[in-house]
């Protein structure tokens, strides 16, 4: 069974599958409790079940471990590339932030929104010049990411941090 043939199908617009309405309500803490959250439509939604719960729980621990073949089985299996959790941290971020190379390119690689922000408005892009992750930030700028999205955005955390290697990958 696919994860979008499943009770978490249900919370997830129909022709969005990609982006999903699953949050974390503690966040990086503790991702297993999920709620809805609605973004996209107003109306209410069933709950999630438990095993979904955990189930997300594993794949943003497995994103922050650099588990690349876990995640890659996670989104064999239909997990979304966008699942967020209560933080509003992507899986991109999650691995970008820790200082995964593969793992972020798989995630590019198989549609990654790079230029989401979290609660506090940071990018992944922003997240890899703050960690001085320059293979990882040339792997997000060759996906799409905009320097210039966040507060602060990547392009004014180089300046502060002076990354120049990264400023000059930008011109």
């Amino acid at each position: 069974a696919r994860w979008s043939d499943g009770p978490a199908a249900s919370c997830v617009r129909p022709g969005h599958s990609r982006k999903t309405q699953l949050r974390s309500a503690a966040g990086r803490q503790n991702d297993t409790h999920l709620q809805r959250r609605s973004i996209m439509t107003p109306e209410p939604r069933p709950e999630i079940d438990d095993e979904i719960i955990e189930l997300a729980g594993l794949v943003f621990d497995a994103a922050r471990a650099g588990d690349t073949e876990g995640i890659r089985g996670y989104l064999d299996a239909g997990v979304p590339v966008n699942l967020t959790n209560g933080s509003g941290d992507t899986l991109v971020m999650l691995a970008s932030y820790h200082g995964h190379e593969d793992l972020t390119a798989l995630l590019v690689e198989r549609g990654a929104d790079v230029n989401t922000q979290n609660d506090r408005g940071q990018t992944p892009l922003a997240g890899a010049v703050f960690k001085g992750y320059t293979a990882i930030f040339r792997i997000l700028v060759e996906g799409g990411a905009d320097p210039d999205a966040g507060s602060p955005s990547a392009r004014e955390t180089a300046g502060f941090f002076q990354r120049q290697e990264m400023l000059d990958l930008l011109k």
